[in-house]
Order: C-alpha cells, then structure tokens, then sequence
C-alpha cells in the first residue's frame, strides 16, 4: 500500500513538472507582440535656470526606452514605460533621440528637437480651430521663441489639471455644451518667467446648409403640419446615389392636403453665389411632386418655392430646383417641404418618403441634347419629329433585363404612312466625329431580322446626310447594335439623328411595328 502511494505521488509530481515547464517555455505571447508605435517624449523644464528637463517617454508596445540626452552625454538613460528621466542641460538646442524598445526585441526610433532656453519665451502664437466633423471639438496648437513646452488650460473645469505639449503637437478637446469658454495657454522655458496667451472660444452648434442628418449633436427641429410626420431615421436604402447613413422619412398622414414640414435654420440662406438648391429624394411613386420652399423667419409672405416631379419610384435621385428667379432682398432661414401638394395622404408606404442632402449650389443639370442620348434627365427636352407615320415617345422602360435595366427608353410605333416613316431629334451641336465614327444602340424588336437605320443630317438641309442601316438579330429582348461610319463621308456638319425602323416597309401601328431604342453612344 505504502509503494502504490509513493508511485501515484510521483506520477503527479511528474504530470505538474511537465504542466509548468509547458507554461514557461510558451512565448507566443511575446512573438505576437508589436514593434512600439505612437512613440512621443513630453519634455518639461525647472523654471530656475537650472536648465533641469525632465523627459517622459511614451509609446504603445513598448516596455522600456534608451533616451539619448543629444548633448556632450552619450551613454542613453534606460527608462522604464511610465518613468520619467531627469537630465541638467546647458542653454542650446538639441536633437532627443528616442529608441522604444517592445518585449519582442523589436525597436523603433523617434527624434525630436528640445530647446533650452533661460531666457523668457517670446512671440506666443495659438490656433484654435473647430472640427470639421464635430461643433464641439477645437484642436488647439501653439507656437513661441524659446519655449520648452506649453500647457494649455481649456476653461470648462473648475480647479482644472492643464495638459502639457509640445510645439508641432494638435491637442483636441470636445466641450459638453455650447457657450463662452476662455482658454489658457502659458508656453515655458528654463526662465522663471513664462508667457501667458488667453482667448476666447465660443462654441457654436449651428443648424445650416447642406443638410445632411448625420450629426449626433444638432437638433433637427422639425415642425411638421396638417398630417405630415417628420423624424430623422438610419437610411434603410442605401444604394445608388446615396449611401449615407442618415436620412430624414415624412410620412403623409391624412390631415391636410398641403401636409408638409418645415425646418429652421439657425442664419439666413445666403444666395449671393448659388441659387439652385439639390435634394435627393426616395419616392414610392413616379411624378410624386416635390416642393421646396423658403421662408422669411418673421414674414411667410416673404417666401419662394419650386416644385419638381419625381421620374423614379423606389429609388434614390437628385433632385433640382432651380431658384434663379429669387427675389435676395428679402432673408430666407425656414426651409419647408411638401409632397405631392394638393392629394391627401392616407399614412401608408404609398405616402412615405425620404429625402436627404439638401444643399446650395450653382449647378443646374446640362440641357443640351448630345451623346449619350439615354432620356433619363428631366431637364433636357427631347423634341422628337415625327414624319410619315413614325411615332416617338419617352416612356418608362417596360423590359427591365439584359444589357438595358435603365428606367426611360424611346418608343417608336410605326403606323401607317410611308414605308419610311420614322423621326428626328436635333441636337444642340453638330455631331463631332474625331470623338469616334462609331455609335451603338440599345433596341427592343418584336422581330428579328428588323432594319434599323440610323441617319445624320445637316440641319436645315436635308440633303446633306450619311447613314448606316443594321438589322436586329434577337426578337423581344434587348440587344445593342453598331452602326460604323468610318467608311462615310462625315466631313459635312450633321445636326440632326433621324431614326427609321423598317425602311421599305410599311407599318400598321400594331405591336408587331413596336420598337423600344436607348442609350445612343457615340464610339
């Protein structure tokens, strides 16, 4: 019994030997660790003429510092993470060396200049600029002759601890509210004489132009009326042309016809430069109007608006509104937003809307009619002429597939007429081959083997004109055609696109004369 226990005993005294020995031979903990990073050496000075600095090394993945003093002394001082050093120089300027060392034997080196000064600071300069990303942050950094290092005291606490730096060195600091605050800032040397600069900061949360729903400070006061139901909501479309995370949702309730809400701005708009305002709009509806008006902050009488359709239902577009016409006498701070003016909403999805972006610019979309043709804009006017029994218009596209998920496309019926029926579109310029002699088109035919003849023509000429004939390959389905002219003579101006399916043939306005073309490109 007695040796059954001394060998258990051993067994365990073998089984804990091989555990610990195990433990402390495992350095993957200190392989994993990283070389020092963000390395900063803060450097203060006895205020005595002592020249005494003492020098607090910094750095993450770091377990200890050599610090090189940069004068006559050069063996380093080893200074552990979150120790200081003390070292007595005389008056001068001297390049600090820093070598971080981590627990993997991996180092990493700052170098920074100290200067050592017995005389008074001088010149003291501070910048203390607002974030842009937050109202309530300034990033505050100094500059002055002789200086050491600064401290800076920010104001908002009561027996506050200041916090020191050095020149070259952005510090942030984000205040708990808006209001007056007097910064301190005292830049020191090796004198017993400092030098002091105070400033003002105010701390502003303005509510202005563009507005985009993203901060987490400002107050979006929206005051909705007759129905509408306003909020501020995380963008649950977030695809094409807005992929922000923040948007604002009215919901039309049954009220008022003119149901709509309305934000004020903290300072007047200012119309000096740009007039034409930009909002992008989530509609459940095609030609769901929106408007946009501006209000006087005492005076509603004192007001403009502009009201634009929607051409894309559940989908994201920019909508413009173009206030050339306003009169910028009068001050405008309220923006209101109404949708589909005069029809009563009833609070369901089909009277839900997002808009987001809305902001000032001098940008209105091109008007002029030239390659690509793709009929999407809502500004460029496609004049069409028909002739012969061609008949064209812009419609929503009914075939979404393919090569063409676009949302408008042209539509030409060809009825009776003249077996060359077709149309024309003029375009702002004439067409500018050394950009390329070849042009492709999207089409939809009932038919395969159906001729599609593409023709330029010289504006008030006729008979000036090339052209290029393609027949279709594919029935009821898109597919993009080429039309090649660089055999034609292209030397001649040409004005005009004149679209002609068919041509010898003659239509009968039935399905089976129903073309679809878009997005004429020019190769």
């Amino acid at each position: 019994m007695n040796s059954l226990f001394k060998i258990l005993l051993f067994s365990l005294l073998v089984v804990c030997f091989t555990a610990c020995q195990k433990d402390y031979t495992d350095t993957s903990f200190i392989n994993s660790n990283g070389a020092p990073s963000k390395l900063t050496a803060l450097t203060t000075i006895a205020q005595d003429n002592s020249g005494l600095v003492t020098i607090t090394p910094n750095g993450e993945n770091a377990s200890y510092f050599e610090v090189y003093f940069g004068d006559i002394t050069t063996a380093p001082s080893k200074v552990v993470a979150g120790a200081s050093v003390q070292h007595i120089y005389a008056e001068g300027v001297y390049s600090l060396k820093l070598v971080a060392h981590s627990i993997s034997g991996s180092t990493t080196i700052l170098t920074q200049q100290l200067t050592v000064s017995f005389r008074a600071p001088e010149s003291l300069t501070v910048s203390a600029l607002t974030d842009l990303a937050n109202n309530f942050k300034i990033n505050l950094s100094a500059s002055a002759l002789y200086e050491t290092y600064f401290k800076v005291y920010f104001g908002d606490v009561v027996n506050e601890v200041p916090q020191a730096f050095l020149q070259g060195d952005t510090i942030g600091h984000v205040y708990p509210s808006i209001g007056k605050y007097i910064i301190k800032v005292v830049a020191f040397s090796g004198s017993k004489d400092s030098i002091i600069m105070r400033d003002t900061i105010t701390i502003l949360d303005p509510l202005v132009l563009p507005l985009t729903f993203e901060s987490s400070t400002l107050k979006y006061g929206f005051v909705d009326f007759a129905g509408a139901a306003t909020s501020v909501i995380d963008n649950p479309q977030m695809s094409g042309v807005n992929t922000s995370f923040k948007v604002a949702q009215l919901i039309k309730n049954s009220g008022q016809t003119y149901a709509g809400t309305s934000i004020s701005l903290s300072t007047p708009i200012d119309f000096s430069k740009n007039k034409v305002f930009r909002m992008k709009v989530f509609s459940p509806r095609v030609g769901a109007t929106a408007l946009l008006k501006v209000e006087n902050a005492s005076d509603n009488t004192k007001s403009f608006e502009i009201s634009t359709p929607t051409t894309v239902a559940n989908g994201w577009e920019d909508l413009v509104f173009n206030y050339s016409a306003i009169n910028t006498a009068d001050a405008y701070s309220k923006i209101t937003i109404i949708f589909d003016l005069g029809i009563m909403g009833d609070g369901s999805a089909n009277f839900t809307y997002l808009f987001d972006d809305i902001r000032l610019t001098n940008v209105l979309p091109s008007s002029d009619v030239a390659f690509p043709l793709d009929f999407e804009s809502s500004t460029i006017n496609y004049s069409f002429t028909d002739f012969n029994g061609g008949g064209v218009s812009i419609i929503s596209n009914p075939f979404k597939a393919g090569i063409n998920t676009s949302n408008k496309v042209a539509q030409m019926i060809k009825s009776g007429g003249a077996v060359y029926g077709g149309s024309y579109l003029p375009l702002t310029n004439p067409v500018d081959f050394t950009s390329g002699k070849k042009f492709t088109m999207n089409v939809y035919s009932p038919r395969k083997g159906a001729h599609v003849l593409l023709k330029f023509e010289n504006l008030t000429d006729g008979g000036i004109s090339t052209e290029v004939e393609v027949a279709t390959t594919t029935a009821n389905s898109w597919e993009q055609l080429t039309f090649d002219f660089s055999s034609k003579d292209v030397s001649k101006s040409y004005q005009k696109v004149v679209l002609i399916f068919d041509n010898g043939t003659m239509g009968d306005g039935s399905a089976n004369f129903t073309y679809l073309f878009d997005n004429i490109s020019q190769q």
